[in-house]
C-alpha cells in the first residue's frame, strides 16, 4: 500500500507547478498542430520563433532566449539545419561563433504554425475579461523579473 508522504506542499495550490502544468498543456496543444503537419518537436518550434524574432543569434544565445536546457537547443539546432530549416553561418566579428537564421524553408514554416498558435491564444485568453488581460500581463511581467533577479548569482547587498 503506497501512502503520500506527509508535507506541507500542497501540489495543486503550488505557483511553479501550476505554470508548469499550464506551459505543458499549452505547448501540447499547439504542438499538436505543428507536429502533425511539419514534423517539428516543441524544442524545434522554440528555435524557429525565436529565429523568426532574433535572426543572428548563436544556439547558446537561443538557449538564454528560451530558457531552454543548451542539449535541447542543440539538439533541436541540427535537426533543422538537416532539415534545411535553419542555416548556420560564421560571424564575422568573431570567427569562433556561428549565427543562426531562418531559411526560406524555416520562414514557411514559421508563416505557416503562427496563425495557429495566435488562433490559440485567443482561444485562451477569450476565458479573461480585457481588463484581466492587463492583470495578467502585468502579472507575468512582475514575475518573471523577480524570478529572474531570483536566479542571478548572488552579489554583496543580496548576501
Amino acid at each position: 500500500m503506497k501512502t503520500a508522504v506527509p508535507d506541507s506542499l500542497r501540489l495543486e495550490q503550488f505557483l511553479p507547478y501550476r505554470l508548469s502544468v499550464l506551459s505543458n498543456v499549452v505547448s501540447a496543444a499547439i504542438a499538436a498542430a505543428y507536429r502533425q503537419r511539419h514534423e517539428l518537436t516543441i524544442p524545434e518550434w522554440r528555435v524557429i520563433a525565436v529565429l523568426a524574432r532574433y535572426p543572428g543569434l548563436s544556439a547558446r544565445e537561443v538557449a538564454e532566449k528560451t530558457r531552454m536546457d543548451a542539449v535541447a537547443v542543440s539538439r533541436a539546432v541540427t535537426r533543422l539545419l538537416r532539415a534545411r530549416r535553419v542555416r548556420r553561418a560564421t560571424a564575422e566579428e568573431d570567427r569562433r561563433r556561428s549565427i543562426l537564421s531562418l531559411s526560406e524553408q524555416g520562414v514557411a514554416v514559421y508563416r505557416a504554425v503562427v496563425p495557429f498558435a495566435l488562433e490559440y491564444e485567443s482561444a485562451l485568453l477569450a476565458a479573461l475579461r480585457p481588463a484581466e488581460r492587463l492583470v495578467l500581463d502585468e502579472i507575468l511581467d512582475k514575475l518573471t523579473d523577480r524570478a529572474q533577479r531570483l536566479d542571478a548569482p548572488p552579489t554583496v547587498e543580496r548576501s
